[in-house]
């Protein structure tokens, strides 16, 4: 199982944490706000990480723009905000293609790339839900289940 996170703005909450836990690796779409929370992901698992949009300073420059990693039968490219895809997935040879940016989870497929967006698991945006995802991939079709963390009747 791979662990998608997403847009945490600095705040990492135990039921992500309880979320990921059993992750084969954890890939983070950016948006992290502060370095702890990568240190906390990587207790859990490898973390795979890109820098989003509030990820400034020293630690968050080293951050690449984009990472590949390669998880069992996949290649998967992660970018922080996916209108900042600048290549063709499929010419590339990815299978799947990670970003976070719009805190919006989604699934979706295009000429047989799978696109998800694991939703935003930080501080709670209008009226968005906060959520991690999990991909499966020792199944076909590959399984992408979303996990909600709070309800959003509970402020």
């Amino acid at each position: 199982m791979i662990g998608l996170i997403s847009d945490t703005h600095g705040l990492l909450r135990e039921e992500a944490l309880r979320a990921l836990r059993g992750s084969e690796v954890i890939i983070h779409a950016g948006d992290v706000g502060k370095p702890e929370i990568l240190d906390a992901l990587r207790e859990l698992a490898p973390v795979v990480v890109v820098r989003g949009n509030i990820d400034k300073g020293p630690w968050g420059e080293k951050l690449p723009s984009t990472a590949v990693t390669d998880v069992g039968p996949a290649t998967i490219y992660v970018v922080h905000d996916i209108h900042e895809l600048d290549l063709d997935p499929v010419a590339a040879g990815f299978h799947i293609v990670v970003s976070g940016h719009s805190h919006k989870p989604s699934r979706s497929e295009k000429s047989g790339v799978l696109y998800i967006n694991p939703g935003s698991a930080g501080p709670r945006r209008f009226d968005l839900p906060v959520t991690v995802a999990r991909l499966d991939l020792g199944s076909q079709p590959w399984a992408v289940d979303f996990i909600e963390l709070e309800e959003r009747n509970s402020r």
